[in-house]
């Protein structure tokens, strides 16, 4: 064997175990890669792919459907409607930030007179409201008001620590003017240190047999930790019947929600 020979036979063998020392190394950095919630595979603590176990989002099979109690439409003035649809979301411990819906609206014999879209957020655990306002129908009645998501929904799981500190407490509810320019009030307090920045408030008015009489929406433009505001409510006609019980549901997205 000549020396020249040695000599590329060497090159040879230094290139072929420097090709493997490479190959190694990349098939053990995807062997020995660390799992997150974004790989597109159930690894880890995950119950699904990229979610449950430490995964932010929820998986759609372990979360149970947001049941849609009642919706309906309120007269406000001849030719315009607030809707609402009343809802429930059982899951404990998640929410949605954003996920569209939309209002369907049907005359007495049952035929389509018009519709509203638009989008919320779902807060965790307990029932809530969805509300839209001054919907133009024209001349018709809607008698029929359906309700329904239109996206798939993205579950994001929320610590319950977090949930357990955030309170918002209501009180000094007062209706008056019934019978001529209804009007409602009440002091809506932030229980906690969060500073939320969007509150929805929702009123509902109840007759004596716990049906929805009318509904109204204002809006707070932020609450700091221990503020409370008055929150108040107005409709330009007399309500419609017996007002027995009045409910407030100040809505907010809880994803929003910050320690100062």
């Amino acid at each position: 064997m000549t020396w020249a020979f040695k000599r590329q036979a060497l090159y040879i063998f230094v290139l072929v175990l420097f090709i493997c020392l490479f190959a190694f190394l990349i098939i053990s950095s995807r062997l020995n890669k660390v799992p997150t919630c974004f790989d597109l595979k159930q690894n880890g603590t995950e119950t699904g792919i990229d979610c449950g176990g430490s995964c932010s989002l929820a998986c759609i099979s372990q979360v149970d459907k947001v049941s849609v109690l009642w919706a309906r439409a309120f007269r406000v003035v001849p030719g315009r409607y607030n809707a609402v649809a009343y809802l429930e979301n059982h899951n404990k411990n998640t929410a949605i930030n954003n996920i569209s819906y939309r209002f369907r609206f049907a005359d007495a014999n049952n035929v389509y007179i018009g519709k509203r879209e638009g989008s919320t957020f779902i807060p965790p655990s307990g029932k809530f409201a969805i509300f839209e306002p001054g919907i133009d129908i024209g001349n018709s009645i809607p008698v029929y008001t359906s309700f329904e998501f239109t996206q798939a929904p993205l579950w994001i799981t929320v610590p319950q620590e977090k949930i357990n500190q955030l309170r918002i407490l209501v009180s000094n509810i007062n209706l008056t003017n019934e019978d001529t320019s209804p009007r409602l009030s009440a002091t809506i307090k932030n229980g906690s240190f969060y500073t939320i920045p969007e509150i929805n408030v929702i009123a509902i008015l109840y007759d004596a047999n716990r049906n929805a009489v009318s509904a109204s929406s204002t809006y707070l433009e932020m609450l700091e930790g221990e503020e409370e505001r008055e929150a108040n409510f107005t409709w330009p006609e007399p309500l419609s019947g017996v007002v027995i019980a009045k409910e407030i549901i100040p809505l907010y997205n809880i994803f929003s929600v910050k320690l100062k």
